[in-house]
């Protein structure tokens, strides 16, 4: 087949070029959502009168054909046909001639590829919620597993107050939903419709755009046919939520991987997800994890990628944006892999609970605990805070923690303190004593854990 441009060229395209600009070793993944914008394409110019039902069928019959023959790996793909669209298009005109030429009439790659890679993302959106949502689920799951863990909050890596276990879960269901609302935000100007945009201009031929975006799923039509061929705007929206979300595993990523390690020590993994080294027999190393910390690199790699790509382009179309799916793609593969194999590493680790114990009561996580107890007395939050500081410094001292102090001791430091401070000393009752909305207290946690349940359900 002769190059669907090359109507106006003497001269056959260097073998050198057509490799440097092919196009089909990365977007033949685009094939079904190609095939389903052709299809809804054909059935809009049958509409329109510009072919008729019986060739609208025809085409619409040999694209189901094309789509199995790619999905079962046995349609051949060649070098110099450039790219999915092309392909599927000659594979048509071969088996039905002219009425497969039809098949191109009112639309240009430009708003075709537009279309396809709409279609795409939207589709990987929805795809990454479900994922999020298992994750989120996962989290949620282990509220009751670890129901009564207390953890040591942390700041600056340095031991802070104490929460419940189950807070920490909620804080990262918490994460993941933020980012799934932003996906939610992305996929409204995603959802709509490039087709019919043409090269650049729109075109002569009286297509029904409205039709077209209906039979896709669109909620609406692209206004502008020129910002239609120049726009990626929703790819880039697109890779930065994937960033984000990339950066929330990440987090918890590095987080498990640190207490993880014998000197925090708070976390067995399963098995299934470490690994071993090829010198040192008694390791065992969370590889699943740190991969996953790092493969958020790609992901986050991928915004400045399209930014830098799209600056400086002038209206409309340019071949640089040929470009754009690698970025799209690595993004979208880094992130799924992460979240497919996330749900299982957090349902199947377990807190040492007996280590986690054995430690709690250093780094003096109920001192502001303290400090609000004296402000509940009357105290100055400032003078409390330069209070119990001292006791704290005391206590560095002498080797001991705020809960071994004596009631004359504390009474030294400031005469309002009573007996009833041994409800708010020790990391526990600490915890206990957090009441506010949000606050990582057994009232506010299990409220909490409760709404994620039914939320989620």
């Amino acid at each position: 087949m002769a190059k669907a441009w090359g109507g106006r060229f003497h001269q056959a395209t260097d073998p050198r070029v057509e490799a440097f600009t092919e196009s089909i070793s990365f977007d033949k993944r685009l094939y079904a959502v190609d095939i389903r914008g052709s299809m809804a394409h054909a059935t809009m110019l049958a509409h329109a009168g510009l072919i008729t039902d019986l060739e609208r069928d025809r085409i619409c019959d040999h694209l189901d054909q094309i789509g199995e023959e790619i999905a079962a790996g046995q349609f051949p793909f060649r070098q110099d046909l450039e790219d999915i669209h092309m392909h599927i298009e000659n594979a048509l005109i071969t088996r039905i001639g002219d009425v497969g030429r039809k098949l191109h009439t009112g639309r240009s790659r430009n708003d075709q590829v537009s279309t396809d890679l709409k279609l795409y993302t939207r589709d990987a959106i929805d795809d990454l919620d479900k994922l999020l949502v298992e994750v989120q689920k996962s989290f949620v799951d282990r509220c009751d597993v670890d129901a009564d863990v207390v953890l040591p909050g942390y700041t600056h890596l340095q031991r802070a107050q104490p929460v419940l276990a189950a807070h920490y879960w909620l804080a990262y269901t918490e994460k993941f939903q933020r980012d799934r609302e932003r996906l939610a935000d992305c996929r409204k100007r995603v959802n709509v419709c490039p087709l019919g945009a043409a090269a650049l201009a729109g075109t002569t031929l009286p297509i029904d755009r409205d039709m077209t975006a209906r039979l896709l799923g669109f909620a609406s039509v692209a206004a502008n046919s020129l910002d239609v061929s120049s726009d990626r705007d929703y790819m880039v929206e697109f890779v930065s939520c994937l960033s984000l979300i990339a950066a929330h595993l990440s987090t918890w990523a590095e987080e498990w991987i640190i207490w993880f390690t014998t000197e925090f020590n708070f976390l067995r993994l399963p098995d299934a997800y470490t690994t071993g080294s090829s010198i040192m027999p008694q390791k065992r190393n969370p590889d699943v994890l740190e991969l996953i910390r790092g493969r958020t690199a790609r992901v986050m790699a991928t915004v400045p990628q399209l930014l830098i790509l799209i600056k400086s382009l002038p209206m409309a179309y340019n071949r640089d944006l040929q470009e754009d799916k690698l970025a799209l793609f690595s993004a979208y593969d880094a992130l799924r892999a992460c979240l497919e194999l996330a749900p299982s590493i957090i349902v199947g680790a377990e807190l040492k609970r007996d280590q986690i114990e054995a430690r709690l009561e250093d780094g003096f996580l109920d001192a502001t605990a303290l400090m609000e107890y004296l402000i509940k007395k009357g105290v100055p939050m400032r003078t409390g805070h330069e209070t119990v500081g001292k006791l704290v410094a005391h206590c560095e001292v002498h080797k001991c923690r705020l809960i071994d102090l004596s009631l004359e001791a504390l009474k030294t430091a400031c005469p309002l303190i009573e007996e009833d401070v041994r409800n708010i000393l020790g990391a526990r009752n600490a915890m206990k004593a957090l009441q506010s909305y949000g606050s990582g207290g057994e009232t506010s946690v299990t409220a909490r854990v409760a709404e994620w349940k039914q939320r989620l359900a």
